[in-house]
């Protein structure tokens, strides 16, 4: 268990302090809705989770198999759905890789991706894009 105290700021801005470390991040409410949009808004920290959760997930299992994937990135598009309740429609990633296509572990740490804790919670109505780029 790891316990999480958020504190409403006022003007649709909290703060988030990680207990077990003490560091912090805040939120504020995106531009589209009532925000001034000057953090990540609590939607934006659902695609940050994926992104990070998949890329760590791979950087376990690599760094058990020796493969270097440092350098590794994940750019993370979020888009929220047009009609209510209000909520994120689709999450596109774009997993850039270190590596060569022709990697032999390739499909491992690509399976490792999907396999991250973060994946298997996403509602299955979001719709989930996964591109691989292999730059190796």
């Amino acid at each position: 268990m790891v316990e999480i105290k958020v504190s409403y700021e006022g003007d649709l801005h909290c703060s988030a302090l990680h207990l077990p470390s003490g560091n912090t991040l805040v939120t504020d409410a995106p531009l589209d809705n009532n925000g001034r949009g000057e953090a990540f808004s609590p939607t934006d920290l659902l695609a940050t989770a994926l992104g990070s959760c998949m890329a760590t997930v791979i950087g376990i299992v690599a760094k058990r198999k020796g493969i270097p994937v440092e350098g590794m990135s994940v750019f993370v598009r979020k888009f929220m759905s047009e009609d209510l309740p209000r909520r994120v429609a689709r999450l596109e990633l774009d997993m850039k890789m270190p590596l060569p296509a022709t990697h032999p572990d390739r499909k491992l740490l690509e399976n490792a991706a999907t396999a991250c804790p973060v994946h298997h919670s996403i509602h299955p109505e979001i719709d989930l894009v996964l591109n691989w780029e292999w730059l190796g």
